[in-house]
């Protein structure tokens, strides 16, 4: 038996994920970025680490089977599945009314970091800093030279990727709304979070 929590087009959800129980964040419509954070119920000051998890797994683009880690390197998320092409942004900040201003947008456009904010100040919470998403579904690749390459996503109506939580934690997931480039192939799209088991 599974439950769904609908994430609406350039909004945020937040779930909490026991250990053991297994987690899908779906593309429901297709190209939409997701970014995607999880914090430790016992510490919010622990939370999945990009950057501790590419040491761990040694690689920028997570397959299934990887542990990613969080900034304690305690294991937070198995990867079980994948049925996107596979291509996982772990490099880019999540957009905040301060990237929209540098990429030449208007600050009070929707952004991740504030629908993080948001969501967490729902449930009574509030964060030190903001932690490095995992972007889901973001087509980014690091090109020969060094540089970064960003591309629409390529992810499917319905494609997902399939989690299990290592630790009791609180995961954020939100259909990203950014108006700089086009990496959701247009207007912000919907997404959704699903509980397995």
């Amino acid at each position: 038996m599974s439950e769904m929590a609908e994430i609406k087009p350039g909004t945020a959800r937040a779930v909490n994920v026991t250990a053991g129980q297994v987690v899908r964040v779906v593309n429901t419509q297709g190209h939409q970025v997701v970014d995607t954070w999880a914090f430790s119920v016992g510490d919010l000051r622990e939370h999945l680490s990009m950057e501790h998890s590419r040491s761990a797994t040694y690689r920028i683009l997570y397959q299934p089977g990887d542990v990613l880690v969080s900034t304690h390197f305690r294991p937070m998320l198995t990867i079980l599945a994948d049925t996107s092409p596979g291509i996982h942004d772990t490099l880019h900040a999540a957009c905040s009314a301060e990237s929209n201003v540098f990429y030449g947008a208007p600050a009070e456009d929707p952004n991740c970091q504030d629908n993080l904010k948001g969501v967490m100040a729902e449930r009574g919470l509030a964060l030190d800093s903001i932690p490095c998403p995992w972007n889901l579904f973001e087509h980014a690749v690091v090109q020969a030279d060094g540089s970064l390459l960003d591309e629409p996503s390529a992810a499917a109506a319905g494609d997902y990727v399939e989690l299990r939580a290592e630790m009791d934690l609180v995961l954020v997931c939100s259909a990203c709304p950014s108006s700089v480039g086009d990496i959701s192939q247009g207007e912000p799209r919907g997404a959704a979070i699903e509980l397995i088991s």
